[in-house]
């Protein structure tokens, strides 16, 4: 049997190919990108636990405060990787699935599963199965979810992070921003998108500024640590 068409959205109720193929997309993608190289590389290439030092997050940043610039380019590799693997994987299996009854592109009836993988990546790296839940804040791989995606809307973002960091200093200021506007830039580089997807992707967006909560009290506060490239920083920020 086929799936339902609303309109022009596309929902798999009876297609049972595309259906188990979506569910197995975002459950791979949710483990694949939950796995914390941050960790991971720390204690094999910095012989540290970075979650025991700066902030405790096991991100890029605090890899770069607490064990050094290598950890930290690694870190940023694998976890921008673990973004576009997934979600270019993911199209190419629900996209066969789908057998051409729908499309996976902006407006072609299926382009929320999409989004729906990309939240997956996302909240496995936030919420890391491997951690108690816990993860990094999910710019990395957010960034390598949108390059994944459409990479044009990656650079982008990667754009408006590198000039607010450049200009403030502070890392969390172009996170932040960079993750609040993603349904703006999603919107204006898809304006064909179902509102279904596009909801998705603020989703997405918010997400990451609410793992970024503790650091946007911070910056009220006045106290948010600025970038620094010197190792084995023992703050707590």
């Amino acid at each position: 049997m086929g799936g339902v068409s609303f309109g022009s959205l596309y929902l798999p109720a009876g297609d049972e190919a595309a259906l188990f193929s979506l569910v197995a997309c975002m459950v791979v993608s949710y483990f694949i990108c939950g796995i914390p190289f941050g960790l991971i590389l720390g204690r094999f290439m910095g012989h540290v636990d970075i979650r025991k030092s700066g902030s405790g997050n096991i991100g890029t940043t605090n890899a770069l405060r607490v064990a050094g610039p290598k950890v930290a380019a690694a870190t940023l590799l694998f976890d921008v990787l673990k973004g576009v693997v997934c979600i270019n994987a993911s199209r190419s299996v629900i996209g066969s699935a789908l057998a051409g009854t729908a499309s996976l592109e902006a407006g072609g009836g299926a382009d929320w599963m999409v989004a729906l993988v990309a939240l997956a990546c996302l909240y496995g790296h936030i919420f890391s199965p491997y951690l108690k839940f816990h993860g990094g804040k999910g710019i990395a791989t957010g960034v390598g979810i949108l390059f994944g995606f459409f990479w044009p809307l990656a650079l982008v973002h990667l754009a408006i992070f590198i000039v607010l960091v450049a200009i403030t200093k502070y890392v969390s200021v172009g996170s932040i921003a960079t993750a609040a506007v993603v349904p703006v830039t999603v919107f204006i580089a898809f304006p064909s998108m179902s509102p279904l997807s596009l909801a998705i992707w603020a989703l997405l967006g918010w997400t990451v500024v609410w793992a970024h909560r503790s650091n946007i009290k911070k910056l009220r506060a006045g106290n948010e640590n600025k970038l620094s490239f010197s190792k084995r920083a023992d703050k707590k920020d």
